[in-house]
C-alpha cells in the first residue's frame, strides 16, 4: 500500500497560501462549511476524567467505533495550545478515524476546554509528565490491540514526547504521528514575536489572556499574574508567569524544557511520522530540517498547508485526514505506517 506524502498535497489557488491555510485551519467559517460526517465523533461520545498522576486530573472523551465487527485499535488525539478536545480538526480527524473503525479519545491539556478549576497549578508546556501518565491510564482503561497518537502544533510536541517515554513507562504505544509540532521553542517564540504577521500573536494572546481569566475566576484566592503582567507580550507574559509558577529559572531553561530539536528525539524507540509544511507562518521550518532522526522515525515536509492547516478546497476538509488515516491503518493491518 502506498501511503501519502506530504507532495501530494497540491491545493487550488489561493489555498497555497500559507497564511489562508492557518487562518482558516480554526476559523469559524471553516467550522460552518465542514460536512456534518466531520462532527460524528460527537456523536455518543462519553466524558472522561482522566488520572494524571498525583492528583491531576485531566478531561477528555472517549467515543467508540460502530463501523466494523471489531475495532482496529484506539487513536488518541492531542489539541494544541489554547485549543480543546472540540478544536475543528480535532473533530474532523477524530471523525474519520471513527468512520475507518478506530476508537477515539480526544485528550484536554490542563486548563484546557472548561478544565480550568480542576487542578490548582496553572498549564505549562513542560508537564509532559502527567500527559503520559493520562495516556497509560486512558490505555488501561479502553485496552486495545493498537494504540496510536496523534498531535497537532503544540500537542504534536507532546505526541513525540510521550512517545519518546512510552516504552520506559510502559504505554503499549505503536505509532505517534505530529501535525506541525512545535520543534525549538525559543525559536518559534521569536518567529511569532518577529517575523510572523502581528495577528498570529494577537490571536494567541487573546486566547491566552482568556484562559488565565477563566483560571483566576475559578480559584480566586491564588493571585496567578498581577494585571501589568497580563498586559504584556508573548514573551513577556510567558518570562513572568514561568518565574512564577515554574521551578525554571530563566525563560530560556523553561523554553528547552519542552524541545525537541537537534539529536532530542534520536533515541525514539518507536515508529512516528512529523508532517509539516514549508510555508508554515508559525514554525519555522529551519528546526525540522537540522533533526537529527531514527530510521524510523519519518519527516516529511509539504510545500503548502500553513500551520496545521492542509485545507484541500471549499468544503474546508483537510488532507490531514487522509494522511493520518492511512498511517494509523497501516499499522492497524500490520504494515509499516511509515512511507
Amino acid at each position: 500500500m502506498t501511503l501519502p506524502s506530504g507532495r501530494d498535497f497540491r491545493p487550488p489557488w489561493p489555498l497555497t497560501s500559507g497564511h489562508i491555510q492557518t487562518m482558516l485551519s480554526s476559523s469559524g467559517v471553516r467550522r460552518t462549511l465542514l460536512p456534518r460526517r466531520a462532527y460524528r465523533v460527537l456523536e455518543g461520545a462519553e466524558p472522561a476524567t482522566i488520572d494524571g498522576g498525583d492528583g491531576v486530573r485531566l478531561t477528555g472523551a472517549y467515543t467508540a467505533q460502530k463501523t466494523q465487527a471489531e475495532s482496529r485499535g484506539l487513536a488518541v488525539l492531542f489539541h494544541g495550545w489554547e485549543g480543546s478536545v472540540d478544536s475543528t480538526y480535532v473533530l474532523q480527524t477524530g471523525s474519520r478515524l471513527l468512520d475507518d473503525g478506530w476508537d477515539v479519545f480526544r485528550l484536554n491539556f490542563r486548563d484546557h476546554g472548561d478544565s480550568h478549576a480542576l487542578n490548582e497549578a496553572l498549564f505549562h508546556s513542560c508537564r509532559v509528565d502527567e500527559v503520559v501518565h493520562a495516556v497509560g491510564d486512558i490505555a488501561r482503561r479502553w485496552p486495545s490491540r493498537c494504540v496510536a497518537l496523534a498531535g497537532f502544533s503544540l500537542g504534536g510536541n507532546f505526541a513525540l514526547r510521550v512517545a519518546l517515554r512510552a516504552p520506559a513507562t510502559g504505554i503499549p504505544l505503536n505509532y505517534a504521528l505530529a501535525v506541525c509540532p512545535i520543534i525549538d521553542p525559543g525559536e518559534g517564540l521569536f518567529s511569532l514575536e518577529e517575523t510572523a504577521p502581528w495577528f498570529y500573536q494577537a490571536y494567541f494572546m487573546n486566547k491566552w489572556r482568556h484562559s488565565l481569566r477563566a483560571k483566576q475566576a475559578a480559584f480566586p484566592h491564588r493571585e496567578y499574574f498581577e494585571l501589568q503582567e497580563l498586559r504584556q507580550n508573548l514573551r513577556g507574559l510567558t518570562e513572568a508567569l514561568v518565574l512564577r509558577h515554574t521551578d525554571f529559572g530563566s525563560l530560556q531553561a523553561y523554553l528547552d524544557g519542552y524541545s525537541v530539536a537537534g539529536r532530542a528525539l534520536a533515541d525514539m524507540q518507536i515508529p512516528a511520522t512529523i508532517l509539516t509544511a514549508r510555508d508554515d507562518p508559525v514554525i519555522p521550518v529551519d528546526a525540522f530540517e537540522k533533526l537529527e532522526l531514527p530510521n524510523h522515525v519519518e519527516l516529511d515536509i509539504a510545500t503548502y498547508g500553513g500551520h496545521c492547516g492542509f485545507i484541500r478546497g471549499w468544503d474546508m476538509t483537510s488532507f490531514c485526514d487522509d494522511y493520518i488515516a492511512a498511517r494509523f491503518n497501516a499499522l492497524a493491518g500490520g504494515s509499516s505506517p511509515i512511507a
